[in-house]
């Protein structure tokens, strides 16, 4: 039986901040923020008696997941249930506005993150603490378990230049770190004035995987099903700065990848040549329903990680990214913005929170050779990231 820890959400009544007792809350939730009976955190503070609730926000996807594609904005609302304002932070806004913010006190924010710098929540939780210390709210963050482990750290570092909705501050592509730690990162080293709270998890160490730590898994987004989508996505989530699936419209987003140019077997053959740990790549054929290439027969491979430990997501994702723009060069393309707000840099630029990527494939630089320069950028980092861990 994998060991039972508490999270912050099981814990907030027990350990709500003393001076926010009575205080009127938002509350920043999106469909993983249950507890472990599936409970969702909009229906446990309804009911709890030391803060009143006042408003939900939600972030990229919506508070229930309405939203199945990516960039796919939707407009705030008055909750049916609770009679309560649901305001998007993924729409003709993604920062709390002063309007608000004006009924609360706090704003709570329950998020499960899936470990890498591209995924939204963690900048909607960087711009809501940026808006609080603008007006003078507290905000309270109910931590959560990293699924992929709080010790491993890959890819660069962003680089300040290329920042954009997909990474806003400088991190690793895979962090290792829980939301409190980068809440605490970030609180410390850009709003040090605002009033910041964690209620920390009980019982988490920081070498578990999500599937250790007896929690249920609640997809925290529409294309992250599964413990094994959040493992290979710090790496095939590059695929977005591409014309090449990413396996959106199947039932195996970011595991299953390819596009109508390309023949499954000639892949495998060339990403073998690259020595990948942990990892096995299956020759296959799929046809997306949806998204890029949808109807058409793509051909590609499966990612099946066979040693989870071993595995290096990021390093994974730029060698199908070298192999298909080594085989394909006059059929491979770097996607052309808009991407995530962003209109004038590359995708592929932002994402990796640097053009020295997408400089050093175009240029046949090695994957070795890469993976030196990430290597020492995700170093660096680790020594600013040790002043910031919980547990």
């Amino acid at each position: 039986m994998p060991l039972q820890i508490q999270i912050g959400l099981e814990l907030f009544e027990k350990n709500w901040p003393k001076e926010l007792k009575g205080s009127r809350t938002g509350l920043l939730v999106h469909p993983a923020s249950v507890n472990k009976k599936l409970d969702h955190a909009s229906t446990l503070f309804l009911r709890s008696k030391k803060f009143k609730l006042a408003a939900l926000f939600g972030p990229q996807h919506g508070i229930r997941g309405e939203t199945q594609d990516n960039m796919i904005e939707w407009d705030g609302f008055k909750d049916p249930l609770t009679g309560l304002p649901v305001y998007s932070l993924y729409g003709h806004t993604r920062k709390p506005e002063p309007e608000m913010l004006k009924d609360i006190d706090a704003l709570v924010i329950d998020i499960q993150d899936a470990s890498a710098r591209y995924y939204t929540f963690i900048w909607t939780m960087d711009l809501c603490m940026h808006a609080c210390l603008e007006n003078n709210k507290s905000v309270v963050i109910l931590d959560r378990p990293n699924p992929i482990n709080g010790v491993s750290s890959e890819g660069p570092v962003l680089d300040m230049s290329f920042s954009s909705f997909v990474g806003q501050r400088p991190l690793p592509v895979r962090h290792g770190m829980t939301v409190a730690e980068i809440a605490n990162y970030l609180r410390n080293e850009f709003y040090p004035s605002l009033d910041l709270h964690i209620i920390k998890m009980h019982g988490w160490k920081r070498k578990m995987w999500f599937d250790e730590t007896g929690l249920p898994w609640v997809l925290p987004s529409p294309n992250m099903p599964t413990l094994d989508t959040a493992i290979v996505y710090p790496g095939m989530c590059l695929l977005e700065g591409t014309n090449l699936s990413e396996g959106r419209g199947t039932t195996r987003p970011f595991e299953i990848f390819g596009a109508p140019f390309i023949e499954p077997d000639m892949l495998v053959g060339k990403l073998k040549e690259f020595k990948l740990s942990g990892v096995v790549l299956r020759p296959m054929y799929f046809q997306p329903t949806f998204q890029k290439h949808a109807g058409k027969l793509c051909g590609g491979a499966q990612i099946h990680v066979i040693d989870r430990d071993k595995f290096k997501p990021f390093k994974t994702g730029v060698a199908v990214l070298k192999a298909v723009h080594d085989l394909y060069p006059e059929l491979f393309r770097w996607k052309e913005p808009p991407y995530e707000y962003e209109t004038i840099k590359m995708p592929i630029d932002i994402l990796a929170g640097t053009d020295r990527l997408r400089k050093d494939i175009e240029n046949g630089k090695s994957l070795n050779q890469m993976e030196g320069w990430w290597k020492e950028e995700s170093r660096v980092f680790e020594k600013i990231r040790k002043k910031y861990l919980l547990y």
